[in-house]
């Protein structure tokens, strides 16, 4: 694939947002990349296959059954085809705790036809015929051991390609989670998302699928710039000399993601507030299932640490549910939703143009 614009390859004319009224309850949507441990400062390996985190999931099921909060559990190969990593999951599914979908990791999903290249650890930079059978396998996979075929999607380090709408659709998937917004990530050799917000949209040929972006959001006096002067100031040369902090201590740019991995809880309810404030009522809070047992990744190094994640993942939610009276959805459940939203409203209209008629 050639390294462009993801958000053109989207076409907004062929896009369709999802709007809300100001007068509606925020909705949450709860994912977890569930996923093999690996060393994130080094590059990605196929050798990297290790599972044992995904059983530490259960303990913070206890925060998510009080608040009525059923997460989406994305799976990758490794977890989905070891017992190891597939039981836990599926002990949940089976309890009607979870919901499931994929998360493919091209690195570690097998055909390995390939180079083990940073290019081509973004699915939709793969040749298409190749993107599609690891996505092929990695479903099937799904649906033989956890006992459900996956229709909800989120592609490993977001990346969506050109042909990831076209094989979606053929392979029965109803929801996407895979695009970062007002994000760049081009200097990687993955894709550029920087004209797509956090709102969801419909898209593809029909039947549409739904896209729910990962919820991030530029805070501070220069936000409208957000997108093109973050990229500036994240740069090797911004970050020797501090200039995302700078920016942010003053209050003129500050990129917040809504995830409990290196995020604090008062920057959760400043991007909720803010975001809400321009019209957003669906929420994506995500982290990655190694964030779960110390050591990992470089948000939980200690069990200190994991005690403040775990603590800002239930102050989020008491904070949506109880300030914000908020409501939890899987994103099935958010796209059934918005469908019965849509009829609803076509019937209204089509009722009021048969009144004005008679």
């Amino acid at each position: 694939m050639e390294n462009g614009n993801v958000a053109m390859r989207l076409d907004p004319t062929a896009c369709s947002t999802v709007n809300f009224m100001a007068c509606e309850a925020p909705i949450l949507v709860v994912v977890v990349d569930t996923e093999a441990e690996f060393d994130w400062t080094k590059p990605v390996s196929r050798r990297s296959n290790s599972v044992s985190t995904v059983r530490q999931q259960q303990q913070v099921h206890r925060v998510f059954s009080r608040y009525g909060v059923r997460p989406t559990y994305v799976l990758d190969y490794p977890v989905s085809s070891q017992v190891v990593g597939y039981q836990p999951i599926r002990e949940l599914y089976e309890a009607g705790l979870c919901e499931i979908g994929a998360h493919l990791q091209p690195w570690d999903t097998p055909p390995f036809e390939e180079a083990e290249t940073e290019a081509n650890s973004y699915a939709g930079n793969l040749p298409p015929a190749l993107e599609r059978e690891k996505l092929a396998r990695l479903s099937d996979k799904i649906a033989e051991t956890i006992g459900r075929r996956p229709r909800i999607y989120k592609a490993g380090r977001y990346g969506f390609g050109p042909a990831t709408p076209r094989i979606l659709a053929e392979l029965g998937y109803e929801v996407d989670l895979s695009i970062l917004p007002l994000t760049d990530l081009r200097t990687s050799s993955g894709p550029d998302y920087r004209a797509i917000d956090a709102k969801p949209f419909w898209f593809g040929e029909c039947p549409h699928l739904l896209e729910v972006p990962m919820s991030v959001g530029y805070l501070g006096a220069l936000s409208s710039c957000g997108p093109k002067l973050y990229g500036f100031l994240n740069s090797d040369w911004g970050k020797r000399i501090h200039l995302p902090g700078i920016f942010a201590r003053l209050h003129l740019l500050d990129r917040i993601t809504l995830t409990p991995e290196g995020v604090p809880f008062e920057e959760h309810c400043r991007l909720t507030k803010a975001l809400m404030r321009r019209g957003h009522r669906v929420f994506s809070f995500t982290y990655h299932s190694p964030s779960l047992a110390p050591g990992n990744t470089p948000y939980v190094r200690t069990e200190a640490d994991l005690r403040v994640f775990l603590r800002r993942i239930e102050q989020y939610l008491d904070f949506f549910f109880g300030a914000l009276g908020g409501r939890a959805l899987t994103p099935l459940e958010l796209r059934d939703f918005i469908l019965a939203r849509q009829d609803r409203t076509r019937t209204t209209a089509r009722s009021t143009c048969e009144g004005h008629t008679l």
